[in-house]
This record gives C-alpha cells, sequence and structure tokens, in this order.
C-alpha cells in the first residue's frame, strides 16, 4: 500500500476497532460483575431469611422452613430459584419445591462457620445455576448446631443479561467507532493540507510559474522546504555552470580551427593543395561540431527548468522581422496565422532556437512564399512552416535531422539547423515532422503528442 492517507486510514480503523473492542469488553466485564454482584445480594438476603425461619423439632430433627422464600420461582419445578438445607447433624437434607427430584451438587468439603462461597454447579434440566452458601451456627434443642444453607439460581440469567447487553451496547460502539474513524480521517485532510500546498507549489515551479517553494508552512514541515528550497537552488547553479563550460569550451575551440583554417590557406598558396584540402575539412568538421556543441549547450536541460513559457506570435513576428531584413528574405511573401494568446510550455530561448531555425530553413529554400501556422490542439499545439521550394528527395526526408547533413552544397548553412530542432524537440517530448506538400515544397511541423500513443 503506497499511499500515506490509505495507511493512516487503515491504521485508524485497525486501532479504534482494537481500542473499543478492548472498551466494549471491559463494559462487558463491568456489567456483568455488577449484575452477579445483584444476584450475589439476591442470594444472600435469601440465605438470611431462610435462616432465620428454620426450625428444629423437640427432638432435635430439623424441619422445613414453614413458607420458604417468598419468590413463586422456589415454588415450582424448576422454576430457576433453588434452596437446599444440608444438616450434617442429622444427616438430613431439606430442598425447595424447585429442586423436585434434583439435588445441588454441593461440594462436601469442611466450611469455616459464617464464610460465603459461590459456585457454578449443574443444575437440574442440565442447566448450570450459581450457587451461594453459606455454614451458619444455629441453636438446636441439644445445643449449637453447624447447618449449610444454599440458594442457587439460574446461570441463564445472568448469561442472558449480559449478552442482552452486548447487543444493545453494539450500535453505540458502532456508531462511536465510525466518528472516531471519520475524525481521524479529517485530522489526517488537515494535517496532510500542508504536504499538498507542497505538491501544488512544487508545480508551479516545473510550470515555471515559481523558482522556489515561497510562503510559511508548519514547523515540523519548514525543514523540509528549506531543503528543497537549496536542492532548487544549488540545481539551478550546477546546471548554469555547466552550460557556462560548455559554452566556454566550444568557443575556446574556435580560435584554434581558425587558425588552422589560416595555416590551410598559407598551405594552398604554397601548391600543397591535397594537405591544404585534408587541413580544411578537419577544420570544417572539427568547426561544425563545435557549433553543435554551442547550440546544444544553450538548449534547456528538461521542460522543468526552462525560465517560463514561450510568446509564439511574439516570437515568429520578431524571428520574420530579422529575416525580411536578409537577402533571403526580403524578396519573399511571408504568411502567418498564430493567436495573439498563444502559449507554449518551451523555454522562451528554446522556442525561438526551434522557430528561428525552421524559418530560416524555409527562407533559404523558398521560391516566393512562407507559410506559418500555429494552433492550440487537445494534446498541447502544433506549429507549422511550409515553403513553395524544391522540397526533399523523399528517400532523404528520414535523414534531414541528422548533424551537418546539406542536400545542397551551393546553399549556404552548416547543416545544424534541423538537427537542432530535433534535439530541441526531443527535449521536450515534441513531434517532428519533415514531409514534401502535395502541391510542392517543403513542410516541417513540431506538435505536442501524448506519450501513451507512441
Amino acid at each position: 500500500m503506497r499511499s500515506l492517507q490509505s495507511r493512516f486510514i487503515l491504521t485508524s480503523v485497525i486501532a479504534v476497532t482494537i481500542c473499543l473492542g478492548i472498551a466494549g469488553a471491559a463494559l462487558l466485564h463491568i456489567f456483568a460483575e455488577s449484575y452477579s454482584s445483584r444476584v450475589q445480594k439476591e442470594l444472600t438476603g435469601h440465605i438470611n431469611r431462610l435462616a432465620a425461619v428454620i426450625r428444629f423439632a423437640p427432638g432435635g430433627a430439623i424441619e422445613a422452613p414453614e413458607g420458604g422464600l417468598a419468590d413463586n420461582r422456589s415454588l415450582l419445578p424448576y422454576g430457576g430459584l433453588y434452596w437446599q438445607i444440608d444438616d450434617p447433624a442429622s444427616s438430613r437434607e431439606l430442598r425447595s419445591p424447585s429442586l423436585f427430584d434434583y439435588a445441588l451438587p454441593l461440594p462436601r468439603d469442611a466450611h469455616p462457620v459464617g464464610v460465603m462461597h459461590q459456585y457454578r454447579l449443574p443444575g437440574p434440566e442440565g442447566r448450570d445455576v450459581l450457587v451461594q452458601e453459606r455454614v451458619l451456627a444455629l441453636n438446636a434443642p441439644e445445643g449449637v448446631r453447624a447447618v449449610r444453607i444454599a440458594v442457587a439460581v439460574d446461570a441463564e440469567e445472568v448469561d442472558t443479561a449480559r449478552a442482552a447487553f452486548a447487543l444493545d451496547i453494539l450500535p453505540y460502539v458502532a456508531v462511536l467507532a465510525a466518528l472516531l474513524v471519520l475524525m481521524s480521517i479529517g485530522q489526517l485532510w488537515i494535517g496532510l493540507r500542508p504536504l499538498e500546498r507542497i505538491g501544488r507549489d512544487l508545480e508551479a515551479i516545473r510550470d515555471r510559474r515559481a523558482n522556489r517553494l515561497a510562503g510559511t508552512y508548519p514547523r515540523e514541515i519548514q525543514p523540509l522546504v528549506d531543503r528543497l528550497n537549496r536542492l532548487l537552488e544549488s540545481q539551478t547553479e550546477i546546471m548554469e555552470k555547466a552550460r557556462g563550460r560548455a559554452s566556454d569550451l566550444a568557443h575556446g575551440l574556435k580560435t584554434p580551427l581558425t587558425v588552422l583554417t589560416n595555416n590551410a590557406l598559407t598551405l594552398r598558396d604554397k601548391g600543397e593543395i591535397e594537405m591544404a584540402d585534408e587541413l580544411d575539412h578537419l577544420a570544417d568538421a572539427m568547426l561544425s561540431h563545435v557549433e553543435h556543441e554551442l547550440a546544444r549547450a544553450r538548449i534547456t536541460p528538461s521542460p522543468e527548468q526552462r525560465s517560463g513559457d514561450a510568446d509564439v506570435a511574439r516570437i515568429i513576428r520578431e524571428t520574420i522581422h530579422m529575416l525580411q531584413h536578409t537577402e533571403a528574405g526580403e524578396r519573399l511573401i511571408w504568411r502567418s496565422d498564430v493567436p495573439d494568446d498563444m502559449t507554449v510550455p518551451l523555454d522562451p530561448h528554446d522556442f525561438r532556437e526551434l522557430a528561428g531555425n525552421l524559418l530560416e530553413n524555409a527562407a533559404k529554400w523558398a521560391r516566393a512564399e512562407v507559410v506559418v501556422t500555429a494552433t492550440k490542439t487537445d494534446d498541447g499545439f502544433e506549429l507549422k512552416i511550409e515553403d513553395d521550394g524544391p522540397g526533399a528527395a523523399p528517400e532523404r526526408l528520414a535523414d534531414l535531422p541528422r548533424r551537418g547533413l546539406r542536400l545542397d552544397l551551393i546553399k549556404p548553412g552548416s547543416g545544424l539547423g534541423l538537427a537542432i530542432v530535433s534535439e530541441i524537440a526531443s527535449v521536450y517530448g515534441l513531434k517532428l515532422t519533415l514531409d514534401n506538400r502535395e502541391e510542392g515544397g517543403f513542410r516541417a511541423r513540431v506538435a505536442s503528442h501524448d506519450p501513451a500513443s507512441q
């Protein structure tokens, strides 16, 4: 079970069940003890009443108490209330009418006079009885004589009362359990709200609407918030340093490559054509690699680390305006259909790099017109850039995003534009589609897509 809330609720249910079970058992025990105490007091009263009405015949024989007990249960066969008097001196045993043909199997051990004893013994008709007995010293004609008096009541009476009490309190215990669980859930909901707020703040950081966890948190959670903020700051600093070092390294390599190119020119002037060509080839390859790494260093490492969302209309408009002042772009007709309020979850620099390379590529090959379309879709957005140029050979379309690939060496360029676009699309999980238009020309599409559909 991975949910903290589910664990807490399950723990609460188990704890409440155990606690209320123990409490219910304790209440049941208290009730049973109280009821048993009442029964014992009742039996003690019966013993005292029997002792008060016992008589001895002139010869010393014990006589049955006149009237017995006032309770009718002692008069009916197996009525539920029983008494029995044992006179060891005369070996005579007197029993209540309710015992009928049954004798209580009292223990035959000796008892001190006046001490009360309680038992649970088999009774008439196979039912247990609760027995209370006492040995009393009574005045007989020949002197003081010890007489054993026992009074019993059906144990079923106590058992039934205990079961009825348990059934009576069960609904209340269930309601109390439900209330306690609901209170625990409410306590959990209130207690976890700061964690939900952390989740929302982290989501805002991921969406670049914030760069740290702000606000005041409970004292127990504040240390976690402080550590997360330090981690975010440290991560940002490390990434900036890494990108800076990659950029510095690439810039540092450009100077030696320039010297190498100049050396190739010197060799060419001296007639070392073959060696000069080889140096030019090496310099071009290394320069292409350096420029590619410079472009990669400028790309945001992940969507969560972008500086904000890109304003599509503004970036497209500024890029077209810049290209209109180039030799390739000033002769073209630029058509743009982009909503003014459209933003996309890409770093503004990355989107400018992506759109700029696609627009520059379109301007390079277009004959008369470039069309830019941006739309919002169910999955996010789609950017489409079309030109009316010659297009590309169908068999070469899949190779276009490769670094350094140039289909026409006459046209200026490094062959890195589409490769950079492909890398930016990969970072943000975008789908890059390159194809030829049916009416002629080339089309590049960049769109959000559902990763589950791949």
